[in-house]
């Protein structure tokens, strides 16, 4: 039998569960995922590799009308990955009714001139109603002339060995782009940073979480007691420092914990994490913000 390998783009707006499908199928988290919209800011590779193919899925930030930079950088990471792939997974919310969001990607992939085969995959369908899926899976058929439509529950596993096969066959022949113990393309302190920013998200209002960006300042092994992780959560105004830290520093200390636990079972190693609240105001919206936070790249730029 011969081997395939290619690259799948996973696309949707945000909360769409595009993250949840990807740490499912390769059995341990790699990327952040919470209920807020926009968790995932960049593209993030995971890497499954078995006997017979390696498909190296492409995790995009969610598709949406952006309002400001920020928003713009990541609907331009999420396009072309969608350009650069060998095929595209479009994830739509099957528990619940189209949105506007999703009528719109429809309208940009209709835009792109050279976009690779799509596959439309209605995921949480273990929310859904059994009798409406056959109806939303016509309706959402209509917004785009897709290859192929799956229904799955990333949550559940519910219909991912088939897609999982699907793909397979799909992809072309051809010879590992990764080593086969490789899962990702991001450093173990990346990552890191992205559990902080995913304990911050679940743990504080709805107007402090897309002001944050998480920086790892420091990332010191310390043999077989584990590592030390000094990370700093950055904040766009001063009253948002004071929700970040909480009273007597109560909030703070909840997203560190959360952190710390969700690194550990990442890492598989004692982690002693250390945070720090700092501001950085308009972050988003400015070149200089942009760079510091690694959006905007030092060569070609974007």
């Amino acid at each position: 039998m011969s081997f395939r390998a290619g690259f799948v783009a996973v696309a949707g707006r945000p909360n769409v569960g595009k993250s949840t499908l990807i740490n499912h199928i390769l059995g341990q988290k790699i990327a952040a995922v919470s209920p807020r919209p926009q968790t995932t800011q960049r593209n993030q590779l995971g890497i499954y590799t078995d006997e017979q193919a390696q498909i190296v899925f492409v995790d995009t930030p969610g598709l949406h009308k952006p309002v400001h930079r920020l928003g713009e950088f990541m609907n331009q990471e999420a396009l072309e990955a969608l350009l650069d792939a060998d095929l595209v997974l479009w994830l739509l919310d099957a528990s619940l009714p189209l949105t506007d969001e999703d009528r719109a990607i429809a309208a940009r992939l209709k835009e792109q001139p050279r976009l690779p085969p799509v596959w439309q995959i209605l995921n949480k369908a273990d929310l859904a109603k059994k009798t409406a899926l056959a109806a939303k899976a016509a309706e959402a058929g209509q917004l785009f002339p897709v290859e192929k439509q799956f229904t799955i529950s990333a949550i559940t596993g519910l219909g991912i060995a088939e897609l999982l096969a699907e793909i397979r066959a799909r992809l072309p022949e051809g010879g590992a782009f990764y080593d086969s113990d490789q899962i990702t393309d991001r450093y173990e302190r990346d990552i890191a940073a992205d559990l902080v920013r995913e304990a911050a998200l679940e743990h504080l209002e709805d107007e402090i979480p897309h002001t944050i960006a998480v920086k790892v300042e420091e990332y010191n092994e310390r043999g077989e007691s584990g590592a030390h992780i000094l990370a700093s959560i950055y904040v766009e105004r001063e009253t948002h420092k004071g929700i970040v830290i909480g009273r007597q520093g109560e909030m703070l200390k909840k997203i560190g914990t959360t952190a710390r636990k969700a690194i550990e079972e990442m890492s598989g190693r004692k982690i002693f994490l250390e945070l720090h609240v700092k501001i950085k105001k308009n972050w988003r919206n400015t070149p200089e913000g942009l760079r510091y936070f690694g959006f905007i790249r030092e060569r070609g730029g974007k």
